[in-house]
């Protein structure tokens, strides 16, 4: 990526020019100079987190939550960082995700699923050896896959991993470009993985079958609560969620990620996916209604209305907004807030069925078979940022 970023957790001074007044210690230091975006796993004392940004404002996630801070200023969270917590720096990116602009993939193939990380966005397809990865979401080059009817992918802590439909052939890779098959528990219709927490949770259409893995390479059975079409999963403030097809009005929740608690939808719909930003899981369905769903905790929904009555089957968040995109048709929406939504425009009528986020773009692939990608790009702000993370108190006075 270029990227010139150099973090260096400490206890003493910070490379940023204003200091918390009630910090313990620094988590992290560092600067963005080239690169616009770093990701990486800190250690905290349990405190709160203090954010620090000088230069020029940046944008910090921490656990799932998001928070921005202006330049030259403190940010005092209520956020508690405790080990291995994943956290993201990233300049502010302006505009609004109204309008996607075509692109062109590697090969006419039902492209199924996208994922961005490490500087990669990755995309897989179904029944072919196709897949994909691109270092800016607007120009792709071609990977080889096992030919699988690969149907999700997610990024953590250095993989990439890929399910695919009616087998227990997993794949993973440390660099999206090549790849290595893995086995899942079970020959299932593992529709949806995701990544959080030190696990790999994957769901699946069959039965109660699920699957968890704390390394992406090999993986244990779990029990979902009940025996539905189980579609998507994700992780975010400290719960991983799932949702179902059918149509279907089960959900499910988990704290652990192996142990799993069922929840009820706000409607009985065919969920085809759920994400997870500024403290909202948002669920959308694939039934060509209006119908949406929102919870604040994982456990309890509530229901939200799109702006149009189509198939949507993909919803991601990044840089302030939920976005979501239409199967067969030009339909798009986004969101500041994942209750109340605005229609979007997709570059063409084609099967939308993902989108992602990473470093200032949503990424969107489709199961058309044919080439169409698309993107839409935030105009990012002014580099340099200097940015500090500290350890607090555990309450803030």
């Amino acid at each position: 990526m270029g990227q010139s970023t150099f973090p260096v957790p400490s206890s003493g001074s910070s490379t940023s020019t204003v200091l918390p007044v009630n910090a313990s210690s620094v988590i992290l230091d560092g600067s963005l100079t080239s690169a616009s975006t770093y990701t990486t796993t800190v250690n905290g004392n349990g405190g709160i987190a203090y954010l620090v940004a000088s230069d020029n404002p940046a944008k910090f996630t921490i656990g799932g939550n998001s928070y921005t801070v202006a330049s030259n200023s403190v940010s005092a969270t209520s956020t508690v960082v405790g080990s291995s917590a994943s956290v993201t720096v990233e300049t502010i990116y302006t505009g609004t995700p109204a309008t996607f602009t075509a692109s062109t993939m590697p090969s006419a193939s039902t492209w199924t699923a996208v994922t961005y990380g490490n500087g990669y966005y990755v995309a897989v397809a179904s029944l072919t050896t196709a897949g994909a990865y691109s270092t800016n979401g607007t120009s792709w080059t071609a990977s080889t896959m096992l030919n699988r009817n690969w149907a999700s992918i997610s990024y953590g802590n250095g993989y990439y991993v890929a399910v695919a439909l009616t087998t227990n052939t997993g794949s993973y890779s440390t660099n999206g470009t090549t790849w290595t098959a893995s086995t899942m528990p079970s020959s299932s219709l593992w529709y949806g993985v995701t990544y959080g927490n030190g696990y790999y949770v994957a769901v699946s259409g069959t039965s109660t079958n699920g699957a968890y893995s704390t390394n992406g390479t090999t993986w244990t059975a779990s029990t979902m609560p009940s025996a539905s079409s189980w579609r998507s999963v994700i992780y975010g403030n400290g719960y991983y969620v799932a949702v179902a097809s059918g149509p279907s009005s089960a959900g499910a929740y988990s704290t652990n990620g192996t142990t799993w608690t069922a929840s009820t939808m706000s409607s009985s719909s065919s969920w085809q996916n759920v994400t997870y930003g500024n403290g909202y899981f948002v669920a959308v369905q694939g039934d060509g209604t209006t119908a949406g769903s929102y919870s604040t905790n994982g456990t309890t929904w509530t229901a939200s209305t799109m702006p149009s009555s189509s198939a949507w089957t993909g919803v991601t968040f990044g840089n302030g907004y939920f976005v979501a995109n239409a199967y067969n048709a030009t339909a798009g929406a986004y969101s500041t807030n994942g209750t109340t939504w605005t229609a979007g425009t997709m570059p063409s009528a084609s099967g939308w069925d993902n989108v992602t986020y990473g470093n200032g773009k949503f990424v969107a692939v489709q199961g058309s078979s044919t080439t169409a990608g698309a993107y839409y790009a935030f105009t990012p702000s002014s580099l340099p940022v200097n940015f500090g993370i500290y350890n607090g108190p555990t309450t803030i006075n």
